[in-house]
């Protein structure tokens, strides 16, 4: 009995120093995580003041008065950012309802329609999304630059690039679609309900959680685009969004007095993110994974 007793007595103390380190490694990790943040949210409520000597990291990273000077600054008229910032959310917003739109009827017609040459398609997309898309950026730039849908038209032009490709993304939603018993489709085809009405009133209310996924990973996409939004929009400020504005504020003479400028107008792109992820996390993991099955 007495070495029964040991040995739960050290089974137990095994348990609780590993439950202790993996929080302790954790907290590590979510501290280092959280410390660039922390940082950004700091300096973006410093008062730029050239005539201040800042002594050391702790100056530097902790301000000694807090002021809302940034924010007002962005919102003050003397920069567009609020022209960028409805730039970036029109641009995101609209690819984020047409990518949803195309991604799940080409992920409903791969899943419940049988064709010929249809697993070719498929692998076919599958390879040709595995190629980076920068490589495409001069093409499509010359192209769109044909249709005027460059610098005073880059607002369309990145809404119907990001658009025009989307269907290739079809294989988490395809595979959420897979999960859902093909009896009901018969049942209803047998009623004499059409495709569309079963993908309508059948399919897409029982698909909430792979559409929130869809349509959250689509509008953040355009949302952070950096490169070929500056490449598309070169030289055309009205048309250009957050991220390569501000990166063109800390590209200026001016570094120092920028720089906590950038810091507040990336924190204002960040909420919405934020929000959203925070409000659409349960279904954004339920849509990972009941999508990640071999289709």
């Amino acid at each position: 009995m007495n070495s029964e007793k040991k040995i739960r007595s050290g089974m137990k103390k095994k348990k609780i120093f590993g439950t202790v380190m993996a929080y302790a490694v954790l907290i590590i990790i979510s501290i280092i995580w959280l410390f660039p943040f922390v940082g950004l949210t700091l300096q973006s409520f410093r008062s730029y003041d050239p005539n201040v000597e800042y002594g050391g990291m702790v100056d530097y990273l902790i301000p000694k008065h807090f002021s809302l000077d940034n924010y007002r600054f962005l919102f003050s008229g003397e920069t567009n950012y609020l022209i960028w910032y409805r730039n970036t959310l029109v641009i995101a917003v609209f690819v984020s309802i047409l990518q949803t739109i195309v991604i799940l009827c080409v992920s409903y017609a791969l899943s419940r329609m049988r064709f010929k040459g249809r697993k070719l398609l498929m692998r076919f997309w599958l390879i040709l999304g595995m190629f980076p898309g920068f490589l495409t950026m001069i093409c499509l730039y010359f192209l769109l630059k044909q249709f005027g849908l460059t610098q005073a038209g880059a607002i369309p032009g990145l809404i119907l690039v990001s658009v025009a490709s989307s269907g290739m993304g079809y294989y988490v939603c395809k595979g959420y679609f897979d999960t859902i018993p093909k009896a009901l489709d018969d049942a209803a085809r047998i009623d004499g309900a059409s495709r569309a009405r079963i993908f309508l009133t059948m399919i897409i209310p029982m698909s909430k959680p792979i559409i929130i996924y869809t349509a959250l990973v689509a509008f953040m996409a355009p949302w952070c685009d950096y490169i070929f939004a500056s490449y598309v929009a070169f030289g055309h400020d009205a048309s250009y969004n957050v991220a390569v504005a501000m990166t063109r504020w800390v590209w200026t003479n001016d570094y120092q007095g920028y720089f906590t400028r950038f810091c507040a107008g990336g924190i204002l792109v960040a909420i919405p993110v934020t929000i959203l992820f925070m409000a659409l996390q349960n279904y954004y993991v339920e849509g990972v994974t009941g999508g990640a099955v071999k289709g």
